[in-house]
């Protein structure tokens, strides 16, 4: 067998050329975070409902991802191996961020709200379709020694995609007095303006990775990876390869259940939390101007921890080579499940946003450290495929979550959903001491040294 070549080193600037999408990616993904459960309210969900409606993301997550880890495996053409599926996975998105806000205008308000549960549905798949091959092609193209700093400068870029679309509906009125006010059963221009930005953003974005970024051809990539993964063609080999996962990613999946548990709990019930906890509306308030305000103020302390994120990433590899990446990834979890706790404490809505400084440091690890602790674990050439594999430990809490989450809040917490957010935390927690037990038993450090 011949020995593999090693990948060149990467630049500064060309990591961020190949990771730069991911910027459009989270823009979109924070309007819907932070704007989705409001605008299904505005058309009429009830709050015990809103876990069913977030459903559709991990469903979907957890049938496109694999299927799209292993086609692009196998893809290659004129853009490229991996850069197919995202412009595909984009153009679908920006449709869906065009049509969600607009369901109102077209239909009566139960067939409103339908449509915009719709229109979720296809934003999540569109996502899932590009955010997959994009792991993927970071894993492609950089050597095992920058695998941590790539992983980081992806969630640096997350980040900052996630402020500005967190914040984009709060500037849009304060800033350009777009109005923030709408009819019952409509949503307000600020937030349906934003969305069409977003729309703008994720494409620019996608578009500068596939024109700037480089993908290496069959042969060169056959000399880096092997050619072991080109060879086996059946679609029946995902579940061969579901069978022989290696066993960091088994034990990291007990970690990512608890916090992809607490981060779609927070998602979801993060504006009727805060609308019902700390504005002090009535539970069957949902069209005032002071849940508006509660929902646009869930974009800003999203916004905040995205921020934070964004900052913390940086210094993530730095912190991991001292102190390992396990204790890193625990101790982020920690801040995180600190911070979702404290929300329940807060008197006014600017404690939130300390609240979210945790949160921060937990989401910036949750987006790097378990992928560059998995990355030199997974066999060369199936890094498509098993990035697929492993976002099933991030679809499924989801889908347990979307089932039990809306009846739990009904029937337990009173359709208080500041209750779900506690939970949330005690979750993080729960994380921080699983990644512990993970065995990461890799050759050098070499991987957190850049």
């Amino acid at each position: 067998m011949n020995q593999l070549k090693q990948k060149p080193l990467l630049s500064i600037a060309q990591i961020f050329y190949m990771s730069f999408g991911f910027m459009g990616i989270q823009f979109g993904f924070a309007l819907q975070n932070g704007n989705a459960s409001g605008i299904l309210q505005n058309y009429g969900a009830h709050v015990e409902q809103l876990s069913w409606f977030w459903l559709v993301a991990p469903l979907t997550g957890m049938i496109v991802q694999p299927i799209i880890g292993y086609y692009s495996d196998k893809t290659w053409n004129r853009l490229g191996r991996r850069k197919p599926y995202i412009l595909v996975g984009t153009i679908l998105c920006c449709i869906a961020l065009l049509l969600l806000p607009n369901s109102a205008n077209f239909f009566q308000v139960k067939s409103a709200l339908m449509i915009g549960a719709g229109m979720l549905m296809v934003m999540d798949a569109s996502i899932n379709i590009a955010m997959e091959p994009f792991r993927a092609l970071v894993a492609d193209c950089l050597p095992d020694s920058q695998n941590t700093l790539g992983f980081s400068i992806q969630t640096f870029l997350i980040g900052i995609g996630a402020v500005l679309g967190s914040w984009l509906p709060y500037m849009m009125h304060e800033f350009w007095g777009v109005s923030a006010s709408a009819p019952q059963g409509m949503v307000a221009n600020n937030v349906t303006y934003s969305f069409y930005v977003g729309a703008v953003v994720f494409f620019v974005c996608i578009l500068i990775t596939i024109l700037f970024s480089k993908e290496y051809p069959p042969a060169e990539y056959a000399a880096y990876h092997g050619e072991s993964a080109e060879k086996e063609t059946k679609f029946s080999h995902i579940f061969k390869d579901f069978k022989n996962m290696p066993n960091t990613m088994k034990q990291l999946g007990l970690v990512q259940f608890f916090s992809w548990f607490a981060l779609f709990t927070m998602w979801v019930y993060t504006t009727p939390a805060i609308a019902h906890h700390v504005f002090k509306l009535p539970i069957e308030d949902t069209n005032s101007d002071t849940f508006r305000e509660a929902q646009t103020w869930t974009g800003i302390i999203f916004g905040v921890y995205n921020a934070v994120s964004a900052i913390y990433a940086l210094l993530l590899p730095r912190i991991a080579k001292f102190f390992g990446k396990k204790k890193t990834h625990a101790f982020s979890l920690i801040a995180g499940g600190l911070g979702l706790l404290s929300m329940y404490f807060a008197d006014n809505k600017y404690e939130l946003l300390l609240a979210m400084v945790g949160v921060g440091f937990a989401w910036a690890s949750i987006l790097s450290m378990p992928y560059a602790i998995l990355a030199g674990k997974i066999p060369s050439g199936k890094m498509g495929v098993y990035m697929g594999i492993f976002n099933f430990f991030i679809t499924i809490p989801q889908i347990i979550n979307g089932i039990v989450g809306g009846p739990i809040v009904k029937y337990f917490y009173d359709n208080n959903a500041i209750y779900a957010i506690v939970l949330a935390g005690v979750f993080m927690l729960c994380a921080a001491v699983s990644v512990l037990y993970v065995s990461d038993d890799t050759n050098s450090q070499a991987a957190l040294s850049n």
